[in-house]
């Protein structure tokens, strides 16, 4: 239980829904900033300006998947005011306070290892990531269905990457029936393609293994589909970028060839944010129960 602990939220989407309903089961306080645009308001949850009497009390700060951008802005869905976490803001949240984010951008980052701040980025938990696969996996299905005319099933589909989504991906579109090729680099990848039953071949052999590729599902966060790649595939490719921006391919040159090349991060927010949510919330509760637990992470 949160009994006793305040539990704030700053900014976010339909996925913290989710888990101001988790803290508010556990019996949390809990203060809302950036939601006063909600067609459901919650029980049991104030609506809150952002400033610093608000956060001089929080042990916890929820912040959306992205974090802030490079200025201190917030994002939400919930609100038409602009949100700015500031260095003050920071400064003045009490040492044990801890701040959730799915990411933390070097803003973030400095502000709270300045005032000794504890961060926390669930994206890098290979449980967020891994549960987070599914919806990703599904969304990612679902715009390859939507932006081609062939059937998935019997199509040529590579992917780029296999860690925590491109083993989820390759591994879904391989039991549907499609002729599924990984780009990997190094040896452990390989013999985890070959494990799962995939071919496996290396990054720098792209350009020759795309030259037939019907869809090409990007997960790494850099640029590999580049120029050069690009002028190698069929004019007909699709392209699913599922890396955070700005993506790993060259978009420019692919609207010159005319390649459809769609970028498409946080999937699971957009396809599935009840899910997504509740990883989030469930995610989030655990590691505080277990701070609470230790005995000093809030006091």
């Amino acid at each position: 239980m949160l009994t006793g602990k305040h539990v704030v939220f700053l900014g976010g989407d339909a996925r913290q829904l989710e888990v101001i309903k988790s803290c508010i089961q556990m019996n949390a306080k809990v203060s809302l900033i950036g939601y006063d645009n909600l067609q459901s308001p919650f029980s049991g949850a104030a609506q809150k300006e952002l400033n610093q009497e608000v956060l001089q009390t929080a042990d916890i700060l929820v912040l959306p998947i992205i974090g802030t951008d490079e200025y201190g802005q917030v994002a939400s869905v919930f609100t038409s005011k602009k949100l700015v976490l500031t260095e003050e803001h920071i400064q003045s949240l009490p040492k044990h306070c801890i701040i959730f984010a799915g990411m933390a951008k070097s803003y973030l980052q400095n502000l709270c290892k300045a005032h000794e701040i504890r961060i926390i980025e669930l994206l890098d938990r290979d449980d967020v990531a891994i549960y987070n696969s599914i919806p990703t996996v599904e969304g990612a299905l679902m715009m390859a269905i939507q932006n081609t005319d062939i059937t998935l099933h019997g199509s040529v589909c590579v992917v780029l990457g296999l860690g925590r989504v491109g083993m989820s991906l390759a591994r879904t579109l391989h039991a549907i029936g499609a002729k599924v090729r990984v780009g990997v680099r190094g040896s452990n990848y390989i013999a985890r393609a070959f494990e799962m039953g995939v071919e496996s071949f290396d990054l720098a052999e792209l350009s020759e293994q795309v030259q037939d590729a019907d869809v090409i599902f990007n997960t790494i966060p850099a640029l590999v589909v580049t120029a050069p790649i690009l002028a190698q595939m069929p004019y007909d490719v699709v392209i699913i970028d599922l890396a955070s921006k700005p993506g790993g391919i060259d978009y420019a040159f692919a609207q010159k060839r005319g390649i459809k090349a769609i970028l498409a991060p946080s999937l699971p927010g957009i396809v599935a944010p009840k899910t997504a949510g509740r990883i989030l919330g469930r995610t989030i509760t655990q590691l505080m129960t277990h701070a609470i637990q230790r005995e000093g992470s809030f006091r």
